[in-house]
């Protein structure tokens, strides 16, 4: 074996967040599969699936059925009484570069769920989890003129979650034409063993698979790049291969001077791997990579490359209102870059795998991710019918295949993300140990506060021994495939699982809602990581956070309302998020800011009583009302001292400090006008926010984000609505019916208002404002010419928007 090791020194260069995203991994010969399928809705035979064309409607994936459905109260509250069914998926296509001596695959990034995959009338594989990656290998089965791939999901068992999942083929799928000798899937694992600002080792395994049918001399170049492109570090070796998929290697680069991945600075490396026979490349395995070094400390907390940090985290859902799951890639970058405002640095994956471009735009955005695996392990959670914790529950769910599938369905989690810098933490479960749901155990019989302790121990119940045994099981599983993070999991009753060893055999422990067992715990097991998991938005959670040294993290619950978990009927979503099922933020999401965010800041919102305000409930960004009405005005701030004036007299100046029984308020007589708050650092006004009260005349306000777009295919322009005054002040009391008409080269996707109990038609194209906004997307469809956009409702003038296309773009 023979290897040749080079050097350069490294330029320093940021990432540029407006650069175009890679969508995961990219091997030679990975392309999108996404366009030209066909849908049906309904079960029929294979035969006729095969043979039947009426019925069928043209998509292209990702593609959810069930937001495109009726919402009704006969569904299930927890996944948004919105329903299930079965599909059917069918694409006919052509291979243009097919020669029996190439091997082919269809990669699949989630089908929700029990996917059975058929190519050419062969049966491939079923999948029973709706959010894990998978492949299927095509080579023996493909012809060289015309091929049929058809796709039978299953979610007949519609109120199978405690939160929405969407159904069908609703994330991307990609068509991978290898060589005979080509890297394995997700077979190059990227590790930093050694970090420190001077100097670096990069450890790169490396599985490839040699179908040629006899033993080959092979060479392998592991290259890593500067974001300019400059080569920081090489290494190549030559060595024998074996017929199969077993053969491995592994090759270290050695980094001078590395930039340091981190949220304030992620800096991405170009990691380039090829594979060559007799001197002709046959593969190469693309990635941007990050160099970073972290550790959990049980009584230090969390550190970055030797900094310790603070985690600022949020939990996510993958939905979006209007689009459901099928969520695309600008529309999560969107909703980063909006968490970036807020002051975030990090983001819980909960409580499944979500999707492949997500976590590109993490590592890009600079967010530490914990990745989260399940909701439940081999016994059924509660799934609410009727409304949450209102009636009786289903236990329909993925535990009936948790058996089969759930070491695998967890390492190929870890498989697919263990090179993204952004991920932190594998977590196994999420409130897995709920007291009762299902677990119990006889401590339970001990306390006296059932939201702790719940209903007391049933002897019915899986006995809470059985958490530590499977969640030993899992975490030995996920190393084999993972050393280098720490595993988790999401407690929610700690109480009782302080009687199992299931905190004993995870790296680090999460707490979901438990902050009152910080200090305890702590004494009681020193050796423990403790770690906030999952938290309410309570001043009090924040303080448990930054006045105990030891405990890291705080992950809100939740960054966005989301479709399920939801109340009795008709509201359909939770409203959990502190930002709307359209990607704008509450006024929660200010309250936040001040406290994440060391940007000086400030923002008004108006209250009926201070209740109110203490509560952060019921507040609004609008200065309405009738004189002399008695408001509560409520000032969000990180500023020193903050003043408010209504028509430029003053209502009084003091420290702005939250307490725990008191916020920042005044009480104010209502009158028409300009109300303004002045933050002041040191004396000096650094910042400003005002509330005006809207004229009378109303008029629709309509803008894109993008002005012009280019040929590419499927890309998401945003429409924002807003109904205002002739100065721009939003009216959040007259809302109307607003309707969209879309000319040229695109569709409309869909319309959201953020209102959690609207029945209105997804599909359509009108959709009341909620509170004076609509959002709405516009999905481009690759062919030439401009796109016209009018905006029309009962009463007012309508607005037209001309985007113009650009072939170059």
């Amino acid at each position: 074996m023979k290897t040749r090791l080079t050097l350069n020194s490294i330029l320093f260069l940021f990432i540029l967040l407006a650069q175009p995203l890679k969508v995961e991994a990219q091997q030679a010969g990975k392309e999108l599969f996404n366009d030209d399928w066909v849908y049906h809705k309904g079960d029929m035979s294979l035969e006729a699936a095969m043979e039947e064309e009426a019925g069928w409607k043209q998509v292209s994936v990702p593609h959810d059925w069930s937001i495109e459905e009726s919402f009704s109260g006969q569904w299930a509250s927890g996944t948004g009484f919105l329903p299930g069914g079965i599909g059917w998926y069918k694409k006919t296509f052509k291979l243009s570069d097919y020669s029996e001596s190439k091997r082919y695959a269809i990669y699949f990034d989630g089908i929700y769920k029990n996917s059975e995959v058929w190519i050419n009338g062969q049966f491939l594989g079923k999948r029973p989890n709706g959010f894990i990656p998978f492949q299927y290998d095509l080579s023996s089965h493909l012809k060289a003129d015309s091929n049929t791939i058809i796709v039978r999901v299953d979610h007949s068992d519609y109120a199978d979650s405690r939160y929405y999942t969407g159904s069908g083929i609703y994330r991307n799928v990609y068509m991978i034409s290898l060589q005979e000798h080509h890297f394995s899937q997700w077979g190059v694992f990227f590790q930093t063993p050694e970090v420190s600002k001077e100097h670096a080792t990069a450890k790169v395994q490396i599985g490839f698979e040699n179908h040629e049918g006899r033993s080959r001399l092979i060479q392998i170049r592991a290259t890593l790049k500067e974001k300019g492109g400059t080569v920081v570090s090489t290494i190549d070796t030559t060595l024998q291969s074996q017929t199969g998929n077993d053969n491995n290697t592994e090759l270290n680069l050695q980094i001078n001077h590395p930039e340091l991945w981190s949220p304030a600075s992620p800096y991405l490396y170009d990691l380039v791997v090829s594979l060559r026979v007799d001197g002709k490349e046959l593969d190469v395995w693309e990635e941007k990579v990050g160099i970073r070094d972290f550790k959990f400390d049980a009584n230090k907390g969390f550190s970055l490359n030797d900094e310790n940090m603070l985690l600022k985290g949020v939990c996510i859902h993958h939905d979006a209102g209007a689009l459901g799951a099928a969520v695309h890639k600008e529309v999560w970058e969107e909703r980063l870059k909006t968490l970036k405002e807020l002051g975030a640095n990090a983001i819980r994956m909960s409580h499944y795998p979500h999707q492949d471009y997500l976590y590109d735009l993490c590592d890009e955005l600079g967010f530490l991710v914990q990745d989260e695996a399940f909701d439940e392990w081999e016994v059924g959670k509660n799934k609410w019918i009727q409304g949450w914790n209102v009636g009786t529950p289903g236990n329909d769910g993925y535990h009936v295949a948790f058996e089969q599938w759930g070491q695998k369905d967890l390492q190929d989690m870890i498989r697919r993300n263990r090179n993204r810098p952004s991920i932190i933490m594998w977590s196994i479960g999420n409130e897995i140990d709920y007291p009762n749901d299902p677990y119990s155990h006889p401590i339970l019989d001990e306390g006296k506060n059932p939201q702790i302790y719940g209903k007391g121990y049933m002897q019915e119940n899986a006995p809470a021994s059985r958490l530590g045994e499977l969640a030993a099981e899992l975490v030995n599983a996920a190393k084999i495939y993972d050393t280098t993070r720490p595993i988790t999991a999401a407690l929610a009753g700690v109480t009782m699982s302080n009687h199992t060893n299931y905190p004993s055999v995870l790296d680090v422990v999460g707490y979901n809602y438990q902050e009152y067992r910080y200090k305890e715990d702590h004494e009681k097991y020193p050796e423990r990581v403790i770690y906030g998991s999952e938290n309410g938005d309570a001043l009090e959670a924040w303080w448990a956070v930054v006045n105990n040294e030891y405990i890291s993290s705080q992950f809100l619950w939740t960054a966005f309302d989301f479709i399920g978990e939801a109340r009795e009927w008709p509201v359909r979503s939770s409203g959990a998020g502190i930002i709307d099922l359209a990607g704008k933020p509450k006024p929660d999401f200010y309250f936040r800011k001040s406290l994440w965010n060391d940007t000086p800041m400030a923002y008004l919102g108006i209250a009926k009583t201070e209740e109110d305000v203490l509560r952060r409930n019921h507040i609004e960004s609008a200065w309405i009302g009738n004189e002399g009405e008695v408001k509560w005005v409520t000032c969000y701030t990180n500023t020193e001292e903050v003043e408010l004036l209504l028509n430029g007299k003053s209502l009084g100046r003091q420290q702005a400090v939250y307490q725990k029984n008191k916020m920042i308020s005044w009480e104010v007589p209502y009158s028409n006008g300009l109300l303004i708050v002045k933050g002041y650092n040191k004396g000096t006004e650094v910042v400003a926010y005002s509330l005006q009260t809207p004229g009378e005349h109303m008029e629709l306000v309509v803008e894109t984000n993008m002005a012009s777009f280019g040929s590419k295919k499927n890309q998401i322009i945003f429409l924002d609505i807003l109904l205002a005054d002739s100065n721009g002040n939003r009216i959040i009391n007259n809302d109307q019916e607003v309707s969209v008409q879309i000319k040229g080269p695109a569709k409309l996707m869909g319309l959201e208002n953020g209102d959690l109990s609207s029945h209105e038609d997804y599909q359509a194209n009108r959709r009341r404002t909620y509170k004076g906004k609509l959002r709405g997307y516009i999905q481009t469809n690759g062919q030439d010419g401009n796109i016209e956009v009018e905006v029309s409702t009962s009463g007012l003038p309508s607005k037209e928007i001309l985007v113009l296309y650009k072939k170059n773009e």
